[in-house]
C-alpha cells in the first residue's frame, strides 16, 4: 500500500474510533441523568460529590496504558464529569477574581470547564456568597510554595461555618507581558499583585532593575492597566495574555521553576472518605511552655504524616495563638478520632475544618 493509502487507513481507523468514543460518552452521559433522576426521587440534592470524582479520577490515572501521560487522560475525564454533571444539576462557584487569575484557573482544573463561576473582589466575599447560598462552593488560595501561606484565608476560616471540601495545587508560571502598543525597550513600571512581583524579583533585578515595581489588587487588573500604557507591562498568566491581548515578551520569569499555589475549595457540607485524604484543623491552647509539643506530640505516636502547621494570633486574647494543622488522612479513620480524642484531654479545642481528597491532577 502506498503511503498515501496507508495515512488514509490510518485516517479511518480513527474515525471509526472516535464513533465509538462519542457512544460511549453518551451512555455515560445517560447514565448520568438517570443518577440525577434517582437522587431526585431520594430526595437526594447534593449532585456534586468530590470523593467520588477523586475515585475515578485516581482509577483512570492508575489504569492509563498510555501513550497519553496519566495526567493527560486524567484532564480529558475531568472534562467528561465536568459536562456530565452539567446535565444532572449546573454548579456555581464563586472564585478570587477578577476574570483572568490564577484562582480562575484552579477553579476550571478543578471543577472543568461546564461550571458556571462568578468572580469576587475579595476572599470575604467568596465565604459570604458560598455561606449565603448564592453560590455552591468557592475557591480561594491559601499557600504559594515561595511566598508562604495567605493568612486572609486562614482567618476567614475562624468566624465562617464553611468547610473545605478539596484542594488544587496549580503550577504557577509568570510572564512578562505589554500591550500592542508598547515598546519592550522604553518600559517605565510594571504592574502586577505583591505575590507576583515578589516571585520574579530576582528575574526583575536581572532584566529591568530600574521600573518601577507597583502592585495592585490582582494580575488581571495588572493586565488592564499595562494594555491601556505604551510604557507598561504587567506579570501575569496565561489566561491574561489571551484575555486582555497582550505581547509576551518574556515567558516563565519566576524565579523558582517549581512555584506552585495551593486552592482550597470551601462549601457546606462535610465530604465522605475518598481512600486517600487530608484533614485541617484548628487548635486553640492556653499560651504555656511546651503547648505545641503538647499538641503535636498525639501525631507522631500515631504515625500521621503532618503536611502544614501555621500559627495565627487568636482575636480572643492577647499573646492568644490558633494553629492550623494538615495532616493526611480522614476524621472518620480510627487513628484520627483517637488523636481528637486525646486533644480533648488535654484542654485542647478543637475545631474540624474539613477531610477531603488529597488534590489528584
Amino acid at each position: 500500500m502506498s503511503r498515501k493509502g496507508q495515512l488514509q487507513a490510518s485516517r479511518e481507523k480513527i474515525d471509526a474510533i472516535d464513533d465509538e468514543v462519542i457512544a460511549l460518552i453518551s451512555r455515560r452521559a445517560e447514565l448520568a441523568k438517570q443518577i440525577a433522576d434517582l437522587k431526585r426521587k431520594e430526595g437526594t440534592i447534593s449532585y456534586y460529590r468530590p470523593e467520588r470524582e477523586a475515585e475515578v479520577l485516581r482509577r483512570v490515572m492508575t489504569g492509563n496504558p498510555g501513550p497519553l501521560s496519566s495526567k493527560e487522560m486524567a484532564v480529558l475525564f475531568r472534562q467528561i464529569m465536568s459536562a456530565c454533571l452539567a446535565l444532572e444539576e449546573p454548579i456555581k462557584v464563586a472564585y478570587l477574581g477578577p476574570e483572568g487569575t490564577f484562582t480562575q484557573e484552579a477553579t476550571l482544573k478543578h471543577f472543568g470547564q461546564s461550571v458556571t463561576t462568578s468572580p469576587k473582589l475579595t476572599i470575604d466575599e467568596v465565604f459570604r456568597d458560598v455561606e449565603a447560598e448564592r453560590c455552591d462552593y468557592g475557591v480561594v488560595p491559601v499557600e504559594n510554595s515561595t511566598e508562604g501561606i495567605i493568612n486572609q484565608t486562614l482567618d476567614s476560616f475562624i468566624d465562617s461555618s464553611l468547610s473545605i471540601c478539596g484542594e488544587v495545587e496549580l503550577p504557577i508560571h509568570q510572564h512578562f507581558l505589554v500591550g500592542v502598543n508598547a515598546q519592550d525597550t522604553k518600559i517605565t513600571r510594571v504592574y502586577s499583585h505583591s505575590q507576583s512581583l515578589a516571585q520574579c524579583r530576582h528575574w526583575l533585578d536581572a532584566n529591568y532593575p530600574k521600573i518601577e515595581r507597583i502592585a495592585v489588587s490582582s494580575n488581571a487588573e495588572a493586565s488592564k492597566r499595562a494594555a491601556g500604557e505604551w510604557n507598561a507591562a504587567a506579570i501575569a498568566g496565561e489566561a491574561c495574555t489571551n484575555l486582555y491581548e497582550l505581547i509576551k515578551v518574556s515567558a516563565n520569569i519566576e524565579d523558582k521553576p517549581d512555584n506552585s499555589t495551593r486552592f482550597l475549595i470551601v462549601g457546606r457540607k462535610s465530604i465522605p472518605p475518598s481512600g486517600d485524604d487530608k484533614t485541617s484543623i484548628v487548635v486553640s491552647v492556653r499560651n504555656k511552655p511546651g503547648a505545641l509539643h503538647t499538641l503535636l506530640t498525639p501525631f507522631h505516636d500515631k504515625n500521621i504524616d503532618l503536611t502544614r502547621v501555621e500559627t495565627r494570633p487568636s482575636k480572643s486574647g492577647k499573646w492568644s495563638y490558633l494553629f492550623f494543622i494538615d495532616f493526611l488522612g480522614h476524621r472518620e479513620d480510627v487513628p484520627v478520632r483517637k488523636i481528637f480524642d486525646g486533644l480533648s484531654d488535654k484542654n485542647a479545642n478543637v475545631r474540624v475544618l474539613g477531610s477531603y481528597p488529597r488534590a489528584v491532577i
